[in-house]
């Protein structure tokens, strides 16, 4: 096996593991012994430390483990400290489903369409980055429009809204009756 090889293998091994790895297994690995391993991974070492690289590779007794430079830290709790996770409710998602499919569209027409009332539902989608408001309809009181964004987009694994699955007029009506019930219930009309 060729060094730039080795090195490869050895950066994939240690990158995937995250724990440390003891230098006799990975000579097994690259088909070396392990003093000529211990010298590749030094100098590996070495060249990463020149390079300011984000990682370093640390010496643990008679193992290897890749970690996180220590000057990088601070970007880590940046990063760290930005990512919430969420839960998509029925409501949330039945409104989003609305928003993406009748983009730009307004509160009042998604309540429409639900029956029910939208703010918090819509507030609760802007916070989570998958709605935002799109500007203002040219009419009285010029309420706010709003659309789907890039995180929707990810989050959902479709490179554009054209790409969103066709609904049909059966689930159309479908939908409609439950949105139709859920309102009735809310009121506590009876059937």
């Amino acid at each position: 096996m060729e060094r730039k090889k080795q090195e490869a293998v050895l950066e994939a091994v240690l990158f995937t593991m995250g724990d440390s790895v003891e230098t006799k297994r990975l000579a097994e690995l690259i088909e070396e012994t392990p003093k000529k391993t211990r010298e590749i991974l030094e100098d590996m070492r070495e060249r990463w430390k020149e390079q300011e690289r984000g990682v370093v590779l640390l010496a643990l007794e008679d193992a290897w483990q890749m970690c996180t430079a220590a000057d990088m830290y601070e970007y880590l709790i940046r990063i760290a400290k930005a990512p919430r996770k969420y839960t998509l409710t029925d409501t949330l998602l039945e409104t989003l489903s609305i928003i993406a499919y009748k983009q730009p569209v307004t509160r009042l027409d998604v309540e429409k369409i639900r029956g029910v009332s939208c703010d918090h539902a819509i507030n609760r989608l802007i916070e989570y980055d998958l709605v935002e408001e799109l500007g203002r309809l040219d009419a009285p009181g010029r309420p706010l429009l709003f659309g789907t964004t890039e995180q929707f987009l990810r989050s959902f694994g479709v490179g554009s809204l054209d790409e969103l699955p066709e609904v049909s007029a059966v689930q159309v009506e479908e939908f409609k009756e439950q949105a139709e019930q859920e309102a009735r219930e809310a009121m506590q009309i009876p059937v």
